[in-house]
């Protein structure tokens, strides 16, 4: 393999992450500009060590009159198994029970996927995955946000002065018709929360919208916060 090759593969594994690491980064998610970048040239670099692997194999196999067997996607493999604990270390659980940072956890892995395709030298597979992989974590997400604004199931968490404050709520919503399908009550404690909490799974009416429901609980004056999930 020719140094100008290697040089070309990784400076658009290069370009490619740092495009989706710039659009992460902008949202301020964990993993940014450098990591995308970081992850997809690593993954670029260990599939030209698979090549590169497998043309040495051939020459040694002519020099000692031996067959020497090379799977060129072996290490590339291990690169799929292995990005899992990065991905892993972008999830996380708020104090509302809240699961951040899976978009980013995938991100993180179709870029190393992509980091591969470049690395093989499968430009036009890489370019179309680079593509595909901005538009879903840019524009796509504009519109998820879209169809769970006009979802009918909605979860809230709600955090009240005192425990019977729950009845109070309940009662608020069923004067809606509300459907509550749920309830998990969370007990106040001293170092973490201050006051009791609830998460309620909720199916709304029709045309009755999220920020209705929100502002209706929010009018009760034992509410000291409330937040869709």
């Amino acid at each position: 393999m020719l140094i100008w090759e290697v040089l070309i593969r990784l400076l658009v594994a290069t370009f490619c992450g740092g495009i989706i690491g710039i659009e992460r980064g902008k949202k301020n998610r964990p993993a940014g500009f450098r990591t995308y970048i970081l992850v997809c040239v690593g993954a670029s670099l260990t599939m030209i060590l698979g090549e590169y692997l497998a043309c040495m194999y051939s020459l040694w196999s002519e020099q000692v009159s031996t067959l020497l067997n090379s799977d060129i996607a072996r290490i590339g493999a291990q690169v799929i198994n292995g990005i899992g604990f990065l991905g892993a270390g972008t999830i996380m659980i708020t104090g509302n029970q809240q699961v951040k940072g899976m978009t980013t956890a995938a991100g993180l892995w179709a870029s190393a996927c992509m980091g591969l395709a470049i690395g093989a030298g499968f430009y036009s597979g890489a370019i179309i995955g680079c593509t595909l992989i901005i538009l879903t974590t840019a524009i796509f997400s504009k519109l998820e946000a879209f169809i769970l604004l006009h979802s009918r199931n909605v979860n809230l968490y709600v955090e009240f002065e005192r425990p019977d404050d729950l009845t109070r709520i309940t009662d608020r919503l069923r004067t809606k018709n509300v459907r509550i399908y749920d309830v998990e009550f969370v007990k106040a404690k001293q170092t973490e929360n201050k006051y009791p909490s609830a998460i309620f799974s909720l199916q709304l009416p029709k045309k009755t919208s999220h920020s209705s429901v929100v502002t209706e609980i929010a009018t009760i004056e034992a509410v000291k916060k409330i937040e869709e999930l």
